[in-house]
C-alpha cells in the first residue's frame, strides 16, 4: 500500500518524508489557500517544491470544469514535474479530459468519486489513480470504506489498472481498514499516518527494557 500525506504544508510533507514510507503528496487549491497559498503563479511554484521534497507523485488540481480548460492546465500542470499527477474532476467533461490525458501519456488522478459507476468510467477514461472520499461518504452516514470494497471488486473482475487511491482518510483506523480491503493508495494527513506507530504494549515493554538495562548501571 502507498502512503500519500493529503497537504499542502512543506513541513508536513517533510517530516513524511524523512519517517521513511511515504510515496506522494495529494493536495487541492483549499489546501493551498490554508497555507497562504493563493495566487496562480505562487500555487504553480508550490507544486514544484513539492515535488522537490518528495520522491514520487504529487496531484495537482485544474481548475477548469470545461474540458478545454482541463486539458489546457492540465497540460500546464504536466509540463512542471515529472512528478506530477493531473488531479481532474468526476464530470462528464473530466471523463472525456482524462481519456485525453491517457491517449497523451499523461498521468491522472480521478477525484472526487462517490459511486462505484464514478470509479468504473474513471478505469475505462484511463485514469492512473481514482480518489473515492471515503470520510465524505461517512459524514453523510453511508459506509465510504464498502465504496474501496465495491471498486476493488470491480477492477479485479476485469483487470483494470487504476490504482485505487483511498481519499478523504480522517484517521488511524481508515488507513488499516483500507489495506484489508486492497486499496492501493492512501491519502490524508501526518497524524493518521503516525497513529499507525502507537501501541500502548510498545511503550510499556520499551519502559521495562529501558529500566532493567539501567538496573545494571
Amino acid at each position: 500500500m502507498k502512503f500519500f500525506i493529503d497537504t499542502a504544508n512543506l513541513d508536513q510533507i517533510k517530516d513524511a518524508q524523512e519517517l521513511g514510507v511515504l510515496d506522494g503528496v495529494t493536495t487541492n487549491p483549499s489546501l493551498m489557500a490554508k497555507e497562504g497559498i493563493t495566487g496562480r503563479n505562487n500555487i504553480l511554484k508550490h507544486y514544484v517544491d513539492i515535488c522537490n521534497i518528495v520522491d514520487g507523485d504529487v496531484s495537482a488540481e485544474v481548475i477548469a470544469t470545461d474540458l478545454q480548460g482541463m486539458i489546457k492546465e492540465g497540460e500546464a500542470l504536466a509540463d512542471l514535474h515529472e512528478q506530477i499527477v493531473v488531479k481532474v474532476p468526476m464530470i462528464r467533461d473530466g471523463v472525456k479530459a482524462l481519456k485525453y490525458f491517457a491517449d497523451k501519456g499523461i498521468r491522472t488522478n480521478c477525484t472526487l468519486v462517490f459511486s462505484p459507476g464514478q470509479a468504473l468510467l474513471a478505469a475505462k477514461a484511463g485514469a492512473t489513480y481514482v480518489s473515492p472520499f471515503i470520510g465524505r461518504l461517512d459524514d453523510i452516514s453511508t459506509d465510504g470504506l464498502n465504496l474501496i470494497s465495491e471498486i476493488r471488486h470491480i477492477y479485479d473482475n476485469y483487470g483494470y489498472e487504476t490504482e485505487i487511491l483511498a481519499a478523504s482518510i480522517r484517521h488511524t483506523m481508515h488507513i488499516i481498514d483500507c489495506a484489508k480491503l486492497g486499496a492501493d493508495v492512501m491519502t490524508g494527513p501526518l497524524s493518521a499516518i503516525e497513529g499507525l506507530l502507537k501501541h500502548p504494549l510498545t511503550d510499556i515493554g520499551l519502559e521495562k527494557f529501558l529500566a532493567d538495562y539501567n538496573k545494571g548501571n
